[in-house]
């Protein structure tokens, strides 16, 4: 049923109730964020994605990406890094599957997937036109548009579309010559699209259209960053910008709509732009919830970018972002495994929780002081139970312990807190 929020926006009250007590929220405050729409709250109580809410005020949530790729389309494979990314804490999965059958994939993990699942149906309109017609060219924006309901079928919660790729803000883009050009992927087909076709996106063209599709199923609209910068030396440039402003008109126009709308946003830049970016993007978006890639704040760390993201991570939510999308370690190299999908997912829950604490979001520095009461009894077991990887604690402790069982193996009978409690 619709809450008694003084908006058209189709949120379960009783999932806004389940947020407000998870976030030690009051309700009512919680419903004046959703109404304003500087808070999403997606799922359900009864399924099949657990409450969640993102933006003001709220704890920075993550999510994991998964999916298949031509060269390895095994939805097994997937769906057991689906359960790698659950079992570490992802709060949200998005699947970006490009190989395979990609219905079945979908609808297998929808099945499977009791957060928040996002999709990106631009990957499948594209290669199924090239299935049908020899060529990516040959899109039909009716074909995208019924892909796109496909998804919002299938009991998807979000989708991400590339709407603010638009004829103009591509031109932007094209004074300034980038290093990186145009690395999203749906932003680089959709550029593409319009300029073998010479027509506007038809999701800018026909937004209106896409509007009355998310508010039929209830589905929430994430406006992609489909020309966010992909190096460092892209940051910030002509066309992140005017992309940044048509995504904040397309923010209120779904809000007028009564679809819930948040905003995505970079990419690669720098640790000194990190912070002025969110300020911009929160000013020209109208304070929409805030998801951000990274950003990562390197580009010489292939193998490593989980921690790249995470240091940008960590600043740009501590500046306002709402929501991290995470890095593996196998970005720039290939399709990621179990183990970089769980080390992803990890890395950046450290940043978020790290932004959590600076933002004073309830309940998050708590946290860090349980454990550091645990550390001063050196109660090793009630540090297992509060650290945020349990499981790891458990086995660097069991491969490197100690013969003093109080102590750890790296100061052993010589253990400072040992010392200061005169054991």
């Amino acid at each position: 049923m619709k809450s008694e929020i003084n908006t058209d926006l189709a949120i379960e009250e009783a999932a806004l109730l389940v947020v407000a007590a998870e976030e030690k929220v009051p309700a009512e405050e919680l419903r004046q964020r959703v109404a304003a729409g500087r808070v999403v709250v997606m799922g359900s109580p009864e399924g099949p994605a657990k409450p969640l809410g993102i933006g003001k005020g709220l704890r920075t949530k993550v999510n994991a990406n998964i999916g298949t790729s031509p060269d390895f389309p095994d939805l097994e494979e997937e769906l057991n890094k689906l359960h790698a990314a659950l079992v570490t804490g992802a709060d949200t999965v998005m699947d970006l599957s490009t190989g395979g059958n990609l219905d079945e994939i979908r609808r297998r993990i929808r099945q499977e997937c009791d957060v928040v699942l996002g999709t990106v149906p631009i990957y499948q309109a594209t290669i199924e036109a090239q299935e049908r017609h020899g060529s990516i060219d040959a899109l039909e924006p009716d074909h995208l548009f019924e892909v796109i309901e496909r998804h919002c079928a299938d009991g998807v919660d979000f989708l991400t579309l590339h709407c603010a790729v638009t004829q103009e803000t591509v031109t932007a883009l094209q004074r300034d010559k980038r290093v990186g050009g145009i690395v999203s992927r749906g932003g680089s087909f959709h550029a593409h699209w319009m300029e073998v076709n010479g027509q506007e996106n038809p999701l800018y063209e026909r937004y209106d259209d896409l509007l009355t599709i998310l508010k039929r199923y209830n589905t929430a609209i994430s406006l992609g960053d489909g020309l966010r910068p992909g190096a460092l030396a892209d940051a910030s440039d002509a066309g992140q910008i005017a992309e940044t402003a048509v995504q904040g008109e397309l923010v209120l126009r779904a809000r007028e709509a009564g679809v819930q709308a948040f905003v995505e946003g970079p990419g690669h830049m720098p640790l000194d732009q990190i912070a002025g970016n969110v300020m911009l993007a929160k000013r020209l978006c109208h304070d929409a919830p805030f998801y951000v890639l990274g950003p990562l704040v390197a580009d010489v760390a292939p193998g490593y970018d989980h921690i790249t993201a995470a240091i940008g991570g960590a600043i740009c939510a501590a500046a306002g972002a709402d929501y991290l999308c995470y890095v593996t370690p196998a970005e720039h190299l290939g399709l990621p495994d179990m183990q970089d999908v769980a080390d992803g997912v990890m890395a950046t829950r450290i940043a978020a929780h790290a932004a959590d604490i600076v933002k004073a979001v309830p309940g998050a520095a708590d946290w860090d002081e349980r454990i550091s009461q645990a550390r001063q009894r050196l109660d090793w077991e009630r540090m297992r139970e509060l650290a945020i990887d349990p499981g790891r604690v458990l086995s660097v402790r069991g491969e490197r312990g100690t013969i003093d069982p109080k102590a750890c193996s790296m100061c052993g009978k010589f253990c400072s807190v040992k010392l200061a409690m005169g054991l």
